[in-house]
């Protein structure tokens, strides 16, 4: 299920991501103690909690024992309470690191808080990065790994790739987790229930799979020696690796930009 942000009227919606006047931002609502913040805030339980597709003005309102009308007042449809969850939540994030660790380690660390927070709240990876939401709290985690990145002495055009390539890692191999978790709680199958009832009969149907892919039975023999935390699922275990792997990776290509650019 993929959300597209900014689906609302522009002006209104702009309006109540930053508070410059929207509907029941001065106005009270049919019964005291409502407003925009407790809206989201309802509406991101529900959304963590039973998830994106459970997502409705109904929904929010019998959380907070209203009726769906009574939250029109202040939030004029499901369209702009997305983009309001969705920049509210990522104020979760941190807004700077520490410079003394170097763009290195502070790049390191915002990719582990960025994972974590994406795990936290799965329902995020659904709201599509195609059309941004645009909100004061999406600008300030913009403005945070751009500031970590800008130590590199990297110029702008440079640096405006590497920052949209490490979103896109970072959020990518969040997903992979995030899937597999809805995977078991929707079919009631674990990673290793999966994996062992197929991975089983590869050998009856495919008795010569090592001669037609030697590649893949050369890889996945080397990862079979391996030892493993058998706490996490199987994917989660494989899905932290590559996100460690990949991130260094990444970091070593941005250092080797970094020494192209002193030569």
């Amino acid at each position: 299920m993929v959300v597209f942000a900014g689906q609302g009227d522009a002006r209104r919606s702009m309006a109540l991501l930053w508070r410059t006047g929207g509907p029941g931002d001065a106005r009270p609502g049919p019964k005291p103690g409502l407003s925009v913040d407790v809206i989201v805030d309802a509406a991101i339980a529900v959304a963590d909690t039973e998830g994106m597709a459970a997502l409705s003005m109904r929904a929010v309102g019998e959380r907070l024992g209203r009726t769906a009308m009574a939250l029109y007042t202040y939030v004029p449809s499901k369209s702009e309470l997305v983009d309001l969850m969705h920049d509210r939540v990522l104020a979760e994030l941190p807004a700077g690191y520490g410079p003394p660790a170097g763009w290195r380690a502070g790049a390191t660390a915002w990719a582990e808080d960025t994972w974590a927070f994406y795990l936290r709240h799965p329902w995020v990876l659904q709201v599509s990065q195609a059309r941004p939401v645009l909100g004061p709290n999406e600008y300030v985690m913009l403005d945070t790994v751009v500031g970590v990145l800008r130590e590199t002495g990297l110029g702008p055009g440079t640096l405006r790739r590497i920052v949209g390539t490490l979103f896109s890692f970072v959020r990518g191999a969040a997903q992979t987790v995030a899937e597999s978790r809805q995977a078991a709680a929707a079919t009631g199958v674990s990673d290793e229930q999966w994996w062992q009832a197929r991975s089983a009969l590869l050998g009856e149907v495919a008795p010569d799979f090592a001669e037609r892919f030697p590649m893949v039975a050369w890889l996945e023999g080397e990862a079979a020696s391996s030892p493993e935390d058998a706490s996490v699922p199987y994917l989660e275990r494989e899905a932290r690796k590559t996100f460690e792997a990949g991130l260094a990776v990444l970091l070593d290509g941005i250092e080797a930009a970094v020494g192209r650019a002193g030569a």
